[in-house]
């Protein structure tokens, strides 16, 4: 631990990251032990409750309904990153899969991409709002309607990398060794996307959960009998005037979240990209 804080010292540009893995780590734990920490059920209504200011029993007050603040947002964020993270793995699985064989078959590179271009052409949260309005609300649907958006980036971005690496030597040997197609695509070429998928995974982590947020404040994301920060902020917003820490304290916990996101990912961009170190070098 010591050796750690002093390398941090030396480095001066790991103390914005470090302080980002604190807080992403504070905010994954304190959602995960939701259970244990919140003092109340987040669904339990309690009308003579509704509108308490913080203290005794609650914390950080009670909404409209007289359910505690506090045990909703923690358990709101468990939703939020849940469907973050599962944006991101989906995202990340398909678009590697589209991409390898988009940047590695050249008759199929034409038609995929294309289709990936129209999907593109629309803006993330209006397809997110017509496929979610389908297929009604729901974790599920929220998750497939970002993922839908989120694909075609990861598509080109594999598909660059494959253009670049199938010309490389050790390619080239394989193929006029006769290796099968599907071993070159896994051996050879998916490894090469590891270093930029990780960093756009974290992109795509951050926006999900932004535009699940927007989703909800629009009242199209899941139901309300989930929560979620940004359906508590849905909620709130009609009494932000009599008390706004209902949308305060679900939006700082988004606030602070999607920007350590971010901020990991760029750290891991810096650290996965040898143009970046050897610029910095």
């Amino acid at each position: 631990m010591a050796e750690m804080f002093r390398s941090i010292r030396q480095m001066p540009a790991l103390i914005v990251p470090g302080l980002a893995v604190l807080v992403l780590a504070a905010i994954v734990l304190a959602t995960l032990l939701a259970p244990l920490l919140a003092p109340h059920d987040p669904l339990a209504l309690s009308p003579l409750n509704r509108l308490k200011p913080p203290g005794g029993d609650f914390p950080l007050g009670t909404d409209a309904l007289g359910r505690d603040l506090l045990s909703r947002v923690l358990h709101g964020g468990r939703v939020s990153l849940l469907i973050g993270i599962g944006t991101a793995a989906v995202s990340i699985m398909a678009g590697l899969v589209i991409g390898l064989v988009a940047g590695f078959f050249r008759t199929a590179d034409a038609v995929i991409m294309r289709v990936m271009d129209a999907f593109m052409a629309i803006p993330p949260v209006l397809l997110a709002v017509a496929l979610v309005a389908i297929h009604g609300a729901s974790i599920l649907s929220v998750v497939l309607a970002i993922t839908f958006s989120e694909i075609p980036r990861v598509v080109r971005l594999v598909r660059s990398v494959v253009l670049s690496a199938r010309e490389e030597p050790y390619v080239e040997a394989a193929m006029t060794l006769g290796t099968r197609m599907p071993v070159i695509l896994w051996r050879h070429l998916m490894p090469n996307t590891l270093a930029p998928l990780i960093v756009q995974g974290t992109y795509i982590c951050a926006s999900a959960i932004l535009i699940e947020s927007i989703l909800s404040f629009l009242g199209l994301g899941i139901g309300t009998e989930t929560p979620s920060w940004g359906n508590i902020m849905a909620e709130g917003r009609s009494y932000f005037l009599l008390k706004p820490s209902l949308i305060f304290w679900p939006g700082l916990l988004l606030s602070l979240c999607v920007l350590a996101i971010n901020i990991l990912g760029d750290a891991a961009r810096d650290l996965l990209d040898p143009r970046m170190r050897r610029r910095e070098g």
